[in-house]
C-alpha cells in the first residue's frame, strides 16, 4: 500500500497537484489509523493530505478515480493472463518508429503508470507562458488543438499498433485471453482520449443544481431578454426601477438597524460610574455599515451583451449598496470601461462602451487569454472585500480555458459568481467551457430574463 500512495502521489504531481514529501510522509503514518478497506475512509485520508483548496479538491477527486478505479489492476482470474502481454505491448509500442515522447508516455499509461501521460497533457494546459497575453488573432485559437494534434496521433499509432499485435500473435494468445487484452487496452486508450480532450466523468454524473428562481414578474419576467420587444423593454425598464428603489429601502433600514454595533463594555463600565456601578445604559461601538465591492468581467459578444447590458445597469443603480463598482468588459482582453459610468447617465455609458475604439469587437472571443491578461493587468482590484461577477457563456473558440487562473481569482475573492445567459443543457456543447470553470465558481446561475436577474440581484444586495 506504501509503494501505491508513493506512486498515486508521483502522478497527482504530475497532474499539476501540489504535494509534498511531508504531507506524503503524513498520509503513509496515518494509514494504520483507517480501515484501508473502506474506500471513503481511505479517500478521506488522502484527500486531507493532498487537497488543500476547493480547485485541488476537485483535481484531486478526478485524479484518484482515475488511479483508483479506471486504472486499477483488475484482481478477478482473467487479469493473470493478459498482464505479461500488456508489458510485451508496452515494449512493442516503445519501439515503433519514429520514436515519439507521446508514444511512451502512453505506453506507460496503458501499463498502469499514468505519470509520464499526465506530465505531458499538463504541459499542454497553459498558452502563452512567455508573454502575459499570449497569442492573438484569426489562429491564436488553435493553439489547443495544434498542440493535442501529436498526442491524438499517437493515440491513433497505438490502437493500430495494438490490432497488429493482436494479428500477429493469434497463434500464441489464447483466444479468450486476447479477447481480454483488447478490452483491457481499448477501455484504457480510450480513458487516455478523454483525459486528452478534457472530459471528466465525475463533473457530468454529480452536476451542481441550479437554486430555484422567484416568479415575481410573470410573463415579462420569463421572456429572454434578447426576444424583448420594444414595448416590453419599456415595461421592463420601469419594473427594474421599481426593484432598484425597494431594494435601496431595504438596505437602507437594515443599515440603519445595524449601525450601532456590538455592545462596547469599557464605555459601558465608564458610564456606570454615575450611577454608583450599576449600568444603567448600555453603549455601544459605532461601526461604519459594511459595504462589498464589486468586480463585473463582462463577456461582450453576440447574445451575451442583451443580458449584460440590464445587469450592469442594475449595478450602476444600485451604487449607493456598494462600496465600489469597477466594470470591465472583453472579447479576447478585458478592458475597463467604468470611467463611463462614473461620467454619464447608464444609457448613454452603455453606447459608449459599444463604440469604444479600444474593444475590439470584430476578434473571436478568448477566454483564457482575457484571464491572463486580467491577472497580469487588474488582479490588484480583487481582494478579500471583492465579489467578481463573470456574465458570459464560456464559449472560447476551442482555445486554452485557463481555468487555473479562475480559480486563483476566486481564490483572491470573498466570492465569484458567474452568470451565464444560455440554458444549463447547452453549458458542455460545442466549445463551451463551462464543465471547468463552474467547478471553480462559489456559484453558477442561468440569467437570461428578468426573474433570474432579480434574485441574483436580491442576493447580492440582501
Amino acid at each position: 500500500m506504501d509503494v501505491m500512495i508513493h506512486r498515486f502521489a508521483a502522478a497527482a504531481r504530475a497532474a499539476g497537484l501540489r504535494i509534498a514529501t511531508s504531507e506524503v510522509l503524513d498520509a503513509l503514518a496515518l494509514l494504520p489509523r483507517v480501515d484501508i478497506l473502506d474506500e471513503a475512509q481511505f479517500a478521506a485520508l488522502l484527500r486531507a493530505n493532498f487537497a488543500k483548496s476547493r480547485l485541488e479538491r476537485a483535481r484531486f477527486e478526478h485524479l484518484y478515480h482515475l488511479f483508483f478505479h479506471e486504472l486499477r489492476e483488475d484482481l478477478h482470474a482473467s487479469s493473470a493472463p493478459v498482464a505479461p502481454h500488456v508489458e510485451d505491448f508496452r515494449r512493442e509500442l516503445i519501439s515503433l518508429e519514429p520514436p515519439s515522447e507521446a508514444l511512451s508516455a502512453i505506453a506507460d499509461f496503458l501499463a498502469a503508470d499514468p505519470a509520464a501521460y499526465l506530465e505531458l497533457l499538463n504541459s499542454l494546459q497553459s498558452e502563452g507562458r512567455g508573454a502575459a497575453g499570449g497569442p492573438r488573432g484569426a489562429g491564436a485559437n488553435l493553439g489547443g488543438l495544434v498542440r493535442r494534434l501529436p498526442v491524438l496521433r499517437a493515440l491513433q499509432r497505438a490502437r493500430e499498433a495494438l490490432d497488429g499485435f493482436l494479428a500477429a500473435n493469434r497463434s500464441r494468445i489464447h483466444w479468450e485471453t486476447r479477447r481480454d487484452l483488447e478490452r483491457h487496452l481499448a477501455g484504457r486508450l480510450e480513458t487516455a482520449r478523454r483525459l486528452l480532450a478534457g472530459e471528466d466523468p465525475l463533473r457530468r454524473l454529480t452536476p451542481t443544481p441550479l437554486p430555484a428562481v422567484t416568479e415575481t414578474y410573470g410573463e415579462l419576467g420569463r421572456t429572454p431578454f434578447a426576444n424583448l420587444s420594444p414595448g416590453e423593454r419599456v415595461r421592463l425598464r420601469e419594473a427594474m426601477a421599481q426593484l432598484v428603489r425597494r431594494l435601496r429601502d431595504q438596505t437602507g433600514l437594515r443599515t440603519k438597524a445595524r449601525s450601532r454595533g456590538l455592545p462596547d463594555l469599557k464605555r459601558t463600565l465608564r458610564g456606570a460610574v454615575r450611577t454608583q456601578g450599576i449600568p444603567l445604559e448600555l453603549r455601544f461601538r459605532r461601526r461604519p455599515p459594511r459595504k462589498g465591492r464589486i468586480v463585473v468581467l463582462c463577456d461582450v459578444s453576440g447574445s451575451v451583451w442583451s443580458t449584460a447590458r440590464f445587469m450592469l445597469v442594475m449595478l450602476y443603480a444600485l451604487q449607493d449598496c456598494f462600496d465600489r463598482v469597477r466594470s470591465f468588459v472583453f472579447v479576447d482582453a478585458p478592458h475597463e470601461v467604468t470611467r463611463h459610468f462614473d461620467d454619464h447617465e447608464a444609457d448613454r455609458a452603455l453606447t459608449e462602451v459599444l463604440h469604444d475604439p479600444a474593444v475590439p469587437y470584430g476578434a473571436p472571443t478568448d477566454y483564457g487569454r482575457t484571464l491572463r491578461l486580467f491577472r497580469h493587468r487588474h488582479l490588484d482590484t480583487v481582494t478579500k472585500k471583492t465579489t467578481v461577477i463573470v456574465i458570459g457563456d464560456g464559449r472560447s473558440n476551442y482555445g486554452n480555458p485557463e481555468e487555473a487562473i479562475l480559480g486563483e481569482i476566486r481564490d483572491r475573492a470573498r466570492r465569484l459568481i458567474w452568470l451565464n445567459p444560455e440554458p444549463e443543457a447547452f453549458w458542455n456543447s460545442g466549445d463551451s467551457e463551462m464543465r471547468s470553470y463552474a467547478v471553480l465558481c462559489n456559484e453558477v446561475r442561468v440569467c437570461q430574463n428578468l426573474n433570474q436577474l432579480a434574485d441574483i440581484v436580491r442576493n447580492l444586495v440582501l
